[in-house]
């Protein structure tokens, strides 16, 4: 067992560069969808199931808080296998109407000293008609699973509710949640759209389309009270529930940054959980609020359930640590939760204002 385990399969992929890297290992995931023994074997080792952790939200049961956040899948072709690395939900996209290749390579780099990613990446997917395609093939999948959402490049700011609403149309009888990225740093002026009027407008239209819950996901440089306002707009204007943070434009955080794209991983933990608290302190109770950002442990997962998250999400950390990590904070979060003297995670959310 110790010779497939993470720590030897990340010896290797970290011999390549990180989006071959990705690709290889996307690869291996799409393939256990062909060897459901591997599969059901896998599942039962990491999968953590337990009455403290689970939910109902969005009408689907979350088994466990632990989701994996978008960028990962972008098209939806690891969906069979995400709960076999331990994931309580999977958000799939971003997804653009029309195929993209994104940025210029490389865009994808290890900051391997801080355990962290910075990506350039720029919404390469392979569109909305390919990502129904894989959705449709999930006949009898019960796994709660989010739609991330996001406009094409070459969409100009003024057309871009125009995306959005071909997006929400293709994917409203699809998934548990879908959520709406107007935050990630590399598409040109998609942070403009972080503003009081788009998002007034943005969930106007889409309550006429769906009644399927719709997130807002942030940018975690925002300035608190600047995202208090936009997520109590969205709120307001009928969003389900507030995702914070998307990846970092701070390069100030390491010596080692490029000056383009999204920091993720170690360096963005505590500037995510910050601007977290900020919001939920306003926000919590009002609706279902989500964090990401760095975590890595149950202590820090923990911190921010009782800061008010439902849900909690990882992806950079995966990379470095291994499904194992993704077991251990599911095991570690019960113990904690009883610790408390909580029956159940519910009882735990949002501790720290009762």
């Amino acid at each position: 067992m110790s010779f497939f385990s993470y720590q030897t399969v990340k010896k290797v992929l970290f011999n390549f560069e990180p989006e071959t890297a990705h690709t290889i290992a996307g690869l291996g995931l799409k393939s256990l969808a062909y060897a459901p023994t591997i599969l059901r074997l896998m599942k039962n080792h990491y999968f953590i199931e337990n009455s403290v952790l689970s939910q109902n939200l969005f009408g689907k049961e979350f088994k466990n808080p632990v989701g994996l956040a978008a960028g990962f899948d972008k098209n939806g072709e690891y969906i069979t296998a995400t709960p076999t690395l331990g994931f309580g939900f999977s958000e799939i996209g971003t997804v653009t109407p029309k195929p993209q290749d994104g940025n210029p390579k490389p865009r994808l780099f290890r900051l391997k000293n801080d355990r962290s990613l910075q990506n350039a990446m720029g919404f390469n997917n392979l569109g909305a008609e390919y990502m129904l395609k894989k959705l449709n093939r999930l006949y009898f999948f019960d796994y709660p699973i989010g739609i991330n959402i996001g406009k094409n490049k070459i969409t100009s700011e003024d057309m871009a509710i125009e995306d959005y609403k071909i997006l929400l149309e293709k994917f409203k009888d699809y998934g548990s949640y879908m959520v709406i990225n107007i935050s990630s740093p590399n598409t040109p002026n998609l942070r403009d759209l972080q503003n009081e009027k788009f998002i007034k407008e943005l969930f106007s239209v889409a309550k006429e389309i769906t009644t399927k819950p719709i997130l807002l996901k942030i940018a975690p440089d925002m300035e608190a009270d600047d995202a208090i306002l936009l997520c109590n707009t969205a709120v307001e204007a009928g969003a389900s529930g507030i995702i914070a943070t998307n990846t970092t434009i701070d390069y100030s955080l390491t010596s080692e940054a490029k000056d383009f794209g999204g920091i993720s991983g170690a360096l963005l933990k505590e500037k995510s959980f910050k601007l977290f608290k900020e919001i939920a302190k306003e926000l919590y109770g009002k609706t279902i609020l989500i964090s990401v950002g760095g975590i890595d442990n149950a202590e820090d997962a923990y911190r921010r359930i009782k800061a008010g998250a439902t849900l909690i999400q990882v992806y950079s950390m995966l990379i470095y640590n291994g499904p194992k990590m993704i077991k251990d904070i599911n095991k570690e979060l019960i113990e904690l939760i009883k610790a408390d003297g909580y029956k159940s995670i519910t009882e735990a959310i949002g501790s720290d204002y009762k």
